[in-house]
């Protein structure tokens, strides 16, 4: 996995460069990443919630559409 890291730029400051930082982290979906192997799921599970999630994202989108 590679490592996220930010340049500070001349003049700028600790807190913007934190910000940028923080947005990069969250891109790249290290945390996610770490808590879906955190635990052991199931195949069977995992195939389960993404059967319910993708009902889920069609409930919605035709919703949407009305």
């Amino acid at each position: 996995m590679p490592v996220i890291g930010v340049t500070i730029q001349s003049n700028e400051s600790i807190d913007r460069a934190l910000r940028r930082f923080k947005k990069k982290y969250e891109r790249s979906g290290v945390l996610r990443e770490f808590k879906k192997r955190a635990f052991f799921t199931k195949p069977s599970v995992e195939r389960r919630m993404a059967r319910l999630k993708a009902a889920r994202r069609q409930h919605r989108q035709q919703l949407e559409a009305e």
